[in-house]
């Protein structure tokens, strides 16, 4: 599991856990260093900067891995595995044989349980949701719209998943992630109510945590009972091949547990490879049981004749097999890795052993997460902007944006260069700094 940095003289929390209260213990910092805190702070304003850490964005050197899927499919490079023209209208909705078996074993699925589809897997997600809410899903007896939908949401969490529920009036149950995975005691009394449709879950090297979900977590997931016959776990993979360290984190299938606890059609996993080659080019990828991807490839034959299968091509060449993808996934670990790392050791110098933040250490995926002291989180975010540096807005990884305690912020290392990176955490933990001690010197 993501540990918290060891460099703490108390321990704090498990990452992803309902975050405790920071207290500084004795002697941690005095009025003199919070001065030349302020001295510091004002000397890196003068320097006039302009770092974007908002979001994890792959950076230049990234997407260049795969530029040479610009020169591809080329001319007479249309044909696929099985002779068609992939320049016409052509083969399943479902996409391509060649590329559904490429993205399988990264989906835990049978190539014949996965589907395809164009950039993103965030579309998908949304398409999904909502053909549930005007059609119903396999199970269901009627559409979930006006049905008073609710989804658990583990928090923190990805703002986006949020943003589909409050798009579509769908309420939002938070519940808290434990450093293992969701609370799954308080998840199994929510479902309980047939209300409750559905659930995000990132499981590996969860946004924003870092967190993977143990296996018990999973299994626990798959047997519940709910409340609701068409309840449905929409499982973002986003990070399965993610990874930062030597220790690769994964979780159990869990199309295959579902199944083998009566709930075949319970799981939607997604994936995409928008961190994969091109964050705007990329593919969406859906695994599912086969009676919901049949009702997927129904109401997405609606919307579009099919995929573009010319970049479900020029990806399979590119990345030709599992084994491939996880060469390339090396190469990116090869530049995320430093900066990771850069980011772990500038807390640790600034920040440790004073009780005013804690945060994660994660073995893979693109954020940090950091506590800091209750009610201080958005003063941070506003002396970093102060300071040329864009935070994601404090309580974006809750549903409507409220995090109740103000405590939390996301860190994104990904895009800026080394140089850039340090600079940036320097200026965020002289916004901490200042923003958690402000009682002693306004």
């Amino acid at each position: 599991m993501p540990s918290t940095a060891e460099a703490f003289m108390a321990p704090g929390p498990t990452a992803g856990a309902a975050p405790e209260s920071l207290t500084p213990p004795s002697g941690a910092w005095t009025p003199d260093e919070r001065l030349r805190w302020q001295a510091r702070f004002d000397a890196f304003k003068a320097r006039g900067l302009r770092i974007d850490m908002t979001r994890g964005k792959p950076c230049t050197e990234q997407v260049a891995l795969s530029d040479a899927m610009l020169d591809w499919p080329g001319v007479g490079g249309h044909r696929t595995q099985e002779g068609g023209d992939a320049r016409n209208y052509y083969g399943s909705p479902l996409g391509l044989l060649e590329a559904r078996t490429l993205f399988a074993p990264m989906l835990d699925a049978p190539p014949e349980q996965v589907a395809v589809a164009n950039n993103s897997s965030l579309a998908l997600m949304h398409d999904t949701l909502v053909y549930a809410l005007l059609h119903g899903v396999p199970g269901g007896a009627a559409p979930w719209h006006g049905q008073g939908a609710r989804f658990l949401c583990p928090v923190p969490g990805y703002d986006r998943h949020f943003a589909i529920c409050e798009a579509y009036g769908i309420e939002m149950v938070p519940v808290p992630l434990t450093g293992h995975g969701p609370d799954m005691d308080a998840v199994e009394a929510l479902v309980r109510d047939p209300r409750v449709k559905g659930m995000w879950c990132v499981p590996v090297y969860s946004n924003p945590t870092g967190e993977t979900y143990a296996p018990e977590v999973v299994e626990r997931l798959a047997r519940m009972a709910t409340g609701a016959p068409d309840f449905r776990i929409f499982w973002d993979n986003a990070y399965a091949v993610h990874h930062l360290t030597d220790v690769e984190e994964s979780v159990p299938g869990i199309l295959a547990l579902c199944a083998q606890a009566g709930h075949a059609d319970r799981p939607l996993v997604f994936g995409s490879t928008s961190k994969i080659t091109f964050a705007g080019g990329g593919l969406g990828l859906l695994a599912a049981s086969p009676a919901n991807l049949a009702w997927y490839a129904r109401h997405a034959g609606v919307r579009s004749i099919g995929p573009d299968k010319l970049n479900q091509l020029r990806h399979v060449r590119l990345l030709r097999d599992h084994a491939g993808l996880r060469a390339h996934m090396a190469r990116h670990r090869a530049i995320l890795g430093p900066k990771f790392a850069l980011v772990e050791a500038c807390l640790r110098r600034e920040l440790a052993g004073r009780g005013l933040a804690n945060w994660t250490t994660p073995r893979g995926g693109y954020f940090v997460s950091l506590q800091v002291r209750d009610g201080s989180a958005r003063r941070v975010v506003a002396l970093a902007q102060e300071l040329g540096i864009a935070l994601v807005p404090a309580g974006k990884a809750f549903p409507l944006g409220h995090d109740p305690r103000d405590s939390h912020l996301r860190l994104a290392p990904s895009f800026p260069g080394l140089q850039e990176l340090e600079q940036a955490m320097e200026g965020i933990c002289l916004s901490v700094l200042l923003a958690t001690t402000e009682e002693v010197l306004p």
